[in-house]
């Protein structure tokens, strides 16, 4: 059971800014995790990013074993998983994390699967 979630700061930094660039909308992408760190995001292409929703294809995803997770901001103050969010976890796995306004390194909450929430490492 995962219990904690290990992420490079420069990611973290860069997430962050994002989901700013992305205000009012919401963006999502994937996590590349090397050497048990989060280490990058991947941007699927063909996606929808809007005020209330995101949507990829996951099958445009490269068959990549390092992509461990998912990341996608809220353009609101709530920072818990929606319905759908839960879903997705559930389908895809891994660790989520959802990054919600106004997108500081407070702002970031990371789940398992099933909706738990996770610790948070960032490591430089």
């Amino acid at each position: 059971m995962i219990e904690r979630v290990r992420i490079r700061e420069e990611l973290l930094e860069y997430l962050l800014e994002l989901a700013r660039d992305f205000y009012p909308n919401e963006f999502a992408g994937f996590l590349r995790e090397k050497g048990g760190v989060f280490e990058e995001v991947l941007i699927a292409p063909g996606g929808h990013f809007g005020r209330t929703s995101a949507f990829f294809n996951t099958w445009m995803l490269p068959l990549d074993e390092e992509i461990k997770g998912t990341v996608h901001s809220h353009p609101d103050h709530v920072c818990s998983p929606s319905p759908q969010d839960l879903w997705f976890f559930s389908k895809f796995g891994g660790v989520h994390l959802i990054i919600c306004y106004p997108y500081s390194a407070a702002d970031v909450v990371a789940y398992d699967s099933e909706g738990n929430p996770l610790e948070i490492d960032v490591v430089p």
